[in-house]
């Protein structure tokens, strides 16, 4: 079998071919599903393996007063000798995993051969392909979770006995410092006992992820907003708790604790970072200073650990592998969300070059996990292989509304935010033919200003009136991303023409209830707002590039940037991530420039950020890249593609300019003023449509696979493997 180890002396890494570990009494054999590179221990551990000796003494005196000791007793010699010899050994990494049992040591009856179980400890869970786990150091996995989340047990454990050592009760206020893995579970438990928290970490991104998974607020430690924090949740007082997850030389964490604790909080060190306490801020608060040993009681103790003899539960309600246990219990049942905090699957082959990207910084990370291709899709693997595409079915009916042709088309808006008033309605207000009937939105203040600037004949609250309203030709749905597909569900059924910004759907149910609608109904009138296929420039330049003959590749970059603090786009849990909402514009231009549908998509993630990797196929062998970045500099343009295929290449540069290298090179004018994403066009080609009864300006067949795609994206990243999408065109 397989297994990752290291020699602490030379800091060579390596993937080895050793013998597979017999199965004793008193556990069971393991084979690995996933494993998990624990990026604060291992790190370390790697790190220091690169050092020099010297380097290596001051990052352990633990050892070298051990060495020492053995000079003292053995002499130099000896000493050396044995100390060179532990040195240039291989040893292992890893300490949390999950995979399914292959065999049953003698006096194990809790588990049998192919239940899924997630194991604990340095010696027992290490990244290899088999390990023999002793009974206090595995868990059953419940039914439905994922093996990839059940992977983090271990460190779940951890940090779940950190916070026991603080004793939070609902109400108190918490400071968590350093937000790395085993800070990010904290905040999540802490704010799952019902405490407020404010975490603090130096890296922007970590802050924004700690509070999209449940802390009040976030911050560099330098910042006077964490202070402020603090003394407004508090009343002045200071934090209840301080859970110390933060590693490292500075004695910046201790120093905060006892700044922002109130008098007689409780300091938890969870992490491993410097202790010189000030000793009049300890003592003037009075503070309790507490250790968290790992993953509970049982650590440390071989006769619990090796043996399996267990404690009490009357005595000792938290062991080791109670613990773990209720870890997995809780990532069941959803109070704890592992998903964010995976910034990359690497195949277990890669391990080797995944810890040197690590080590040197290219691949930033929160965790990181070791898929083992044997058991990747089983023992309850929540991955997507496939995804099927829900086919278009029409039960007849009249395709096209019956109007007059000279009358205007009357259009309604549901939703009157942002971009409805700033690229949809001046286009429209200004256009020959066309009449704004009535807006309707939850407030009445909106729609009151809505009516008044582009002049509306109607504004109102009641959404069932307009869709009951016969004179209505067509409804614009440009409301938040969560209410997207039922409000186009009731629009269809209603029989009206409908135009819903992206997304149309957020899941598959929604997606299907839609496609619901149109089988019930007959009525198929129905475009999504993908208008960048219809810019002009765009447009102009797939022209100039001509057809092609052989497969083309395509890179979409898109430097999103940043979102301000409190934008709704920040709320993922009701309106979907950011690329859920925005990211079927990139496919959906990418298929058009392609002239079909994809049929496969593959997604990873970066490390703890939202940016992306969408690797799209096509039927001809084509494929698209899709760069969807939020970590870019804000001066450098939004969107830039190139399109390459037999020879030629075309190139856009942010709607500005384009240009195509051919034959014969053509680079158009750049554009004096505001860019054209292609809005106008995409209107005017809409209330064609509905003015006409012609076909819509895009095939539904096609807005469904796109929006299939954009779906799979998620699938594909919580899956770690690329996803069919089945029934595509």
């Amino acid at each position: 079998m397989k297994q990752v180890v290291q020699n602490y002396k030379s800091g060579e890494l390596a993937v080895l071919d050793v013998p597979v570990p017999g199965c004793k009494p008193g556990g069971v054999l393991v084979r690995s599903a996933f494993s998990l590179i624990s990026t604060g221990t291992e790190l370390m551990k790697v790190s220091e393996a690169g050092m020099s000796m010297v380097g290596k003494a001051r990052s352990r005196p633990d050892q070298v007063a051990k060495v020492m000791q053995s000079v003292a007793t053995n002499g130099v010699p000896a000493t050396y000798r044995k100390v060179m010899g532990k040195l240039d050994s291989y040893t292992p990494l890893g300490y949390s995993l999950c995979g399914v049992v292959e065999q049953v040591g003698a006096g194990i009856d809790d588990v049998a051969v192919g239940d899924l179980v997630a194991c604990a400890g340095n010696e027992h869970a290490l990244h290899a392909e088999l390990n023999w786990v002793p009974k206090n150091l595995y868990a059953r996995v419940p039914d439905g979770l994922a093996p990839r989340h059940a992977a983090f047990g271990t460190v779940g454990s951890i940090a779940l006995q950190g916070v026991r050592q603080g004793e939070p009760q609902l109400g108190e206020v918490a400071l968590v410092i350093g937000l790395g893995l085993i800070g990010q579970l904290v905040v999540q438990l802490l704010a799952a006992s019902g405490v407020r928290v404010v975490g603090v970490d130096p890296d922007p991104v970590r802050c924004e992820l700690a509070e999209r998974l449940g802390a009040a607020a976030c911050g560099d430690p330098a910042s006077a907003a964490v202070e402020a924090t603090v003394a407004e949740l508090t009343g002045g007082h200071g934090v209840d708790q301080v859970y110390l997850a933060a590693g490292g030389g500075s004695n910046q964490p201790v120093e905060l604790a006892a700044k922002l604790s109130r008098d007689r909080g409780r300091v938890v060190d969870i992490g491993k970072c410097r202790l010189d306490l000030p000793w009049n801020a300890y003592y003037e608060k009075e503070l309790d200073v507490r250790f968290s040993r790992s993953y509970g009681p049982g650590r440390y103790d071989p006769e619990y650990e090796l043996e399996g003899r267990d404690y009490p539960i009357g005595y000792v309600r938290w062991t080791e592998r109670r613990n773990l246990a209720c870890f997995l219990d809780l990532l069941a049942l959803g109070r704890v969300d592992v998903e964010p905090l995976v910034s990359h699957i690497a195949d277990f082959d890669d391990a080797v070059e995944t810890y040197q990207r690590l080590k040197d910084g290219d691949l930033k990370a929160v965790a990181v996990l070791f898929r083992y291709p044997e058991h990747a899709g089983e023992a309850g693997e929540a991955e997507a292989p496939a995804m099927a595409v829900p086919a278009v079915r029409r039960n007849g009916g009249v395709s096209a509304p019956a109007r007059s042709a000279k009358a205007p088309v009357r259009l309604a808006f549901v939703g009157a935010g942002n971009y409805a008033t700033s690229m949809l309605l001046p286009h429209l207000a200004q256009r020959d033919g066309v009449e704004l009937s009535t807006v309707v939105t939850t407030t009445a203040l909106s729609a009151a200003n809505a009516q008044r600037k582009f002049g509306f004949a109607e504004a109102t609250t009641d959404l069932d009136a307009v869709l009951g309203d016969k004179y209505i030709d067509a409804v614009f749905v440009v409301t938040r991303h969560s209410s997207h597909a039922e409000l186009t569900r009731k629009a269809l059924l209603a029989g009206k023409t409908v135009f819903v910004e992206k997304p149309l759907a957020l899941t598959e149910d929604e997606l299907a209830g839609v496609l619901a609608a149109v089988e019930e109904s007959g009525n198929d009138r129905l475009q999504v707002g993908f208008n960048r296929r219809f810019a002009p420039l765009l447009r102009e330049a797939r022209q100039r590039f001509g057809a092609r003959t052989g497969p083309a590749s395509l890179r979409y970059l898109v430097n999103a940037g940043r979102l301000q603090h409190g934008s709704w786009y920040l709320q993922q849990g009701s309106e979907g991530s950011r690329f859920a909402g925005e990211g079927g514009h990139f496919i959906d231009t990418a298929s058009w420039l392609l002239g079909a549908d994809p049929v496969s998509v593959y997604a990873v993630a970066a490390s703890g950020n939202e940016d992306l990797q969408v690797v799209l196929r096509y039927p001809d062998g084509s494929t698209a890249t899709i760069s969807y970045v939020t970590t870019g500099a804000p001066g450098f343009p939004k969107e830039t593609l190139d399109l390459v295929a037999d020879g030629k290449v075309l190139r856009l540069d942010d709607f500005v300019r384009a240009s195509v290298y051919a034959r014969k090179r053509w680079v158009s004018s750049r554009l004096p003023k505001a860019r054209d994403k292609g809005q106008n066009a995409e209107l005017a080609a809409f209330i064609k449509a509905v003015r006409t009864g012609g076909p819509m300006p895009v095939p539904l067949e096609s807005l469904v696979t796109t929006t299939a795609a954009t779906l799979a994206v998620q699938a594909g990243l919580s899956g770690g493997a690329p996803v069919t999408l089945a029934g595509a065109r």
